[in-house]
């Protein structure tokens, strides 16, 4: 198929907000091309590679230019291969070869096809095809349940792989995919609750009990036995076995056949406190891992066992000192002493989870809950950056700044574009360009100064030292609360609040 099909199809996307249309136009394009390209196709369209991330930044997607293509040549393939080639190059002089070798094939392609290849590679491509809707739309092409394409993505850990097997053998072939040691899979995930009563409501049983670990402010890492073989996999599900050589003797040594557990790596003070987070990223040589779920054990796949059950395998397989604290409890006070107690030991919350339910690999579903404090500041905005996608039009990722008591100047601590509705980001844009004092670059990208005088409330889960911004801290996880109208800019909170946090 050419490739000029899937920019077609990318265009189409990109120009309807329905997403049972979108699933339409995907669904096409993927029941008309051959097996062998499906692959490729469908990450692609999702905006990425088969390969992930090949090493190709802006400054070569910038100076890779060519006037387009008359008329389309490329085929689906032609370009994987040459995705493939970039990847490849290495050594001396990689910048200029990959240069030329884009150069060389953006001018094969046609104008919507460079379009789709710069989405690609920059990472920017925005219409509206995030993962979910190209599992309705392969699920679509093939003719299978969603569900059944929704549990090979989980269990092969790949998009690609389960479309590729969804056309290339229907429901049986789906059904054929699953847990293998040494095959990541995507890990399950936690939706937010407003404190431990309202997370033990969600996941309590008839008799109202739930388990509660502490949650870690680290890394999460899966870990893979075969035999002798360990592999260590990070969320993103990119192999760091070689560094955490520690982590892997630690897994090789534990009882059991081949198996497949679910944990977090941290790096520890010498009194046993944690290490702040980016110390952790930092250190990774040194990090401990702490383990709270097992989904294959002993040569078996245990993933759709209830978490009571699994619970009891991972006490079996994993020391003490390798696993998270945790408790079983139907008391929200015995919780929230619990909670404290992890706060107090440096930790980020807790994790309440429900007993009776599987390991939904890849599902951020209500089994699982997380808990943690939220702080909030009042911070001015400095600077803003114009929207893209469909913010495109509107001022949107806002710099943010603290008031330094010593002088009464502003220092920057972070930006944001969270939390922000469409009525906010309508009246942002208005109220910024009445206090606009003028436009330039910072970073290569385009920046709007304002006057420094519009306080905004801003939640984060915490700060972390930083050396990228003048006060050498930076806010973790920023959102908008609201605008705070009624606070003057010299009532915002100060540089050295937001430090003592460290």
């Amino acid at each position: 198929m050419e490739f000029d099909a899937l920019a077609e199809a990318s265009q189409s996307v990109a120009h309807t907000t329905k997403r049972n249309e979108k699933v339409a136009v995907l669904a096409d394009v993927i029941r008309r091309m051959d097996v062998d390209e499906v692959g490729s196709a469908v990450a692609f369209l999702v905006g990425t590679t088969p390969m992930g991330r090949i090493g190709v930044g802006w400054a070569t997607l910038t100076e890779a230019r060519a006037s387009p293509a008359d008329e389309p040549t490329l085929t689906i393939l032609d370009v994987d291969a040459a995705f493939r080639r970039l990847e490849a190059m290495s050594g001396d002089g990689v910048g200029e070869r990959r240069r030329s070798e884009l150069t060389r094939l953006v001018a094969l392609a046609t104008e919507r096809e460079q379009h789709l290849i710069r989405g690609i590679l920059g990472g920017e491509l925005r219409h509206g095809a995030l993962d979910g809707v190209m599992t309705s739309a392969v699920a679509a092409a093939a003719d299978v349940p969603v569900a059944a394409v929704r549990r090979a993505v989980m269990m092969s850990g790949d998009l690609p792989t389960a479309a590729t097997a969804a056309r290339s053998g229907g429901a049986a072939a789906l059904a054929a995919i699953d847990l293998e040691a040494l095959r990541p899979v995507q890990p399950m995930l936690a939706g937010p609750a407003t404190d431990v009563a309202d997370a033990m409501e969600t996941c309590g049983g008839a008799d109202g009990l739930v388990q509660v670990d502490w949650k870690l402010d680290g890394a999460r890492v899966q870990a893979h036995r075969s035999g002798t073989e360990v592999g260590l996999f990070t969320r993103n599900l990119n192999d760091v076995t070689a560094r955490l050589p520690g982590v892997a003797d630690v897994v090789r040594a534990m009882p059991g056949g081949d198996l497949v557990l679910d944990g977090e790596a941290m790096g520890l003070l010498d009194d046993g406190s944690p290490r702040a987070f980016q110390d952790t990223m930092r250190r990774s040589t040194s990090l401990q891992a702490f383990f709270f779920d097992v989904l294959f054990a002993d040569g078996a796949p245990v993933h759709d066992e209830p978490l009571s059950a699994r619970r009891d395998l991972l006490a079996g397989i994993a020391p003490d000192d390798a696993r998270l604290p945790s408790i079983l409890t139907a008391d929200v006070d015995e919780a929230e002493r619990f909670l404290a107690d992890a706060i107090s030991a440096g930790h980020e919350g807790v994790m309440v989870k429900a007993l009776d339910q599987p390991y939904e690999a890849g599902r951020r579903g209500k089994a699982w809950r997380k808990v943690k404090p939220v702080y909030t500041f009042d911070l001015v905005v400095l600077a803003v950056e114009p929207g893209h996608g469909r913010r495109t039009g509107m001022l949107s990722n806002i710099h943010l700044g603290a008031r330094d008591p010593a002088d009464g100047s502003w220092v920057m601590v972070g930006k944001t574009f969270k939390g922000m509705t469409d009525e906010m980001l309508r009246w942002q844009t208005d109220r910024f360009r009445e206090i606009e004092i003028g436009a330039g670059l910072l970073d290569g990208r385009r920046v709007v100064h304002v006057e420094p005088v519009q306080v905004v409330e801003i939640a984060v889960d915490g700060v972390q030292r930083s050396t990228k911004y003048p006060g050498g801290v930076a806010l973790r996880f920023a959102r908008v609360k609201r605008y705070r109208h009624d606070k003057a800019a010299a009532d915002a909170d100060t540089i050295t609040a937001i430090r003592a946090m460290l």
